[in-house]
């Protein structure tokens, strides 16, 4: 990989958009560091932080101009990647009319490396099997990835543990490193597209100073991770766990809210809704994001296959952490603790996992 060092993110937020790409990064909005479409960089949220607990989180003021100074948000490229809700035809009298139009071309600034690792568990899901999606290839291919290298992990971050950061490695078009004393980006090219796309703004080569401070960012940012996983055969020790009192006890705290699996960046069932307008001349057939929390989920001839909190909670965890490797080969948790932060109650995997194995 080529890199480069950058003094300003507005000629790439510019160039990016010159080429046809709406730019998606992040800014502050409701609250929180959120993904929205940017006209210029200025809209980037220098200066602010956040503090990430259990069930907590809240905007900080740092004490620097850091862009980048915050961990995961609850957006991930999923939102891009896999819709929260998407028309999949429309019925008029009696005539089919499709509703997929043309993916847009979008250029996904903030990328973290948990999400890349995230993104390769979708693409494995969508395209790996026999039937890939077609729409979801559509959307990938005119996806432009932008990843940031974490300086600042979150107190629910476990990212090391699993093996999928703080550092992009792949899967990315172009990957930032913010250094500061002086401000600057450090930029590695991860594809042919991502050079042409730098080749153009300004930039100097980078010096062997900036990739070793590129490099000790990474380092820095691995040694505090706010929460860590022993990985170790967890498959045969939560199959070994299945009738552990731990589930019904961390049932007892659950909601069913579903938080956790609509801000997790893997988690991809949905669930189709039909819609009749009053006169019945026309109908919809929309797929939105459903969860194996709903009591519905797992409905067959009228029952639930799960009734209780605590095998709903089972199959989410085991499917994560255990069952996931069976059906695609890989885990389907990148570590990024969004499902941590966003639990209404602060129910934590990592603990919960320590106590059931």
């Amino acid at each position: 990989m080529n890199a480069v060092v950058m003094e300003s993110l507005e000629p790439l937020v510019a160039g990016l958009r010159s080429e046809g790409f709406t730019v998606v990064g992040p800014t502050v909005r409701d609250g929180a560091i959120r993904f929205a479409e940017l006209s210029h960089s200025a809209q980037l949220p220098a200066g602010r932080g956040d503090d990430q607990q259990p069930g907590h989180y809240r905007l900080t003021e740092r004490d620097d101009e850091l862009v980048f100074g915050f961990a995961a948000s609850p957006d991930s490229a999923k939102r891009y990647t896999q819709p929260p809700r998407q028309a999949l035809f429309r019925m008029r009298e009696a005539e089919v009319e499709e509703t997929r139009s043309q993916a847009p071309r979008i250029a996904l600034l903030g990328v973290r490396a948990c999400d890349l690792a995230a993104i390769a568990v979708q693409d494995r899901v969508f395209l790996g099997g026999r039937h890939p999606d077609p729409a979801y290839r559509e959307r990938r291919e005119a996806l432009f990835l932008i990843a940031v290298n974490c300086a600042v992990p979150g107190g629910t971050c476990f990212c090391v543990s699993m093996g999928t950061g703080p550092k992009a490695t792949a899967g990315f078009d172009l990957a930032l490193t913010e250094l500061s004393a002086p401000h600057r980006f450090l930029v590695e090219t991860g594809s042919e597209r991502g050079a042409e796309v730098v080749a153009p703004l300004p930039h100097r080569p980078a010096g062997d100073d900036d990739v070793t401070a590129a490099e000790e960012v990474s380092r820095v940012a691995a040694t505090r991770m706010g929460r860590q996983v022993d990985t170790d055969n967890i498959q045969e020790r939560l199959a070994a766990a299945h009738d552990s009192p731990r589930w019904t006890e961390v049932a007892s705290r659950c909601l069913a809210c579903t938080n956790c699996t609509m801000v997790c960046p893997t988690c991809f069932c949905t669930t189709v809704e039909d819609a009749t307008d009053f006169s019945g001349g026309e109908a919809e057939r929309t797929e939105v994001w459903d969860s194996c929390f709903t009591l519905d989920f797992s409905e067959v001839a009228g029952s639930p296959v799960r009734g209780s909190g605590s095998a709903r909670y089972r199959q989410w965890l085991t499917h994560k952490f255990s069952t996931w490797f069976d059906q695609f080969g890989m885990s389907g948790c990148v570590g990024c603790g969004r499902c941590i932060t966003w639990c209404p109650t602060g129910i934590d995997v990592t603990e919960e996992l320590g106590c059931i194995l």
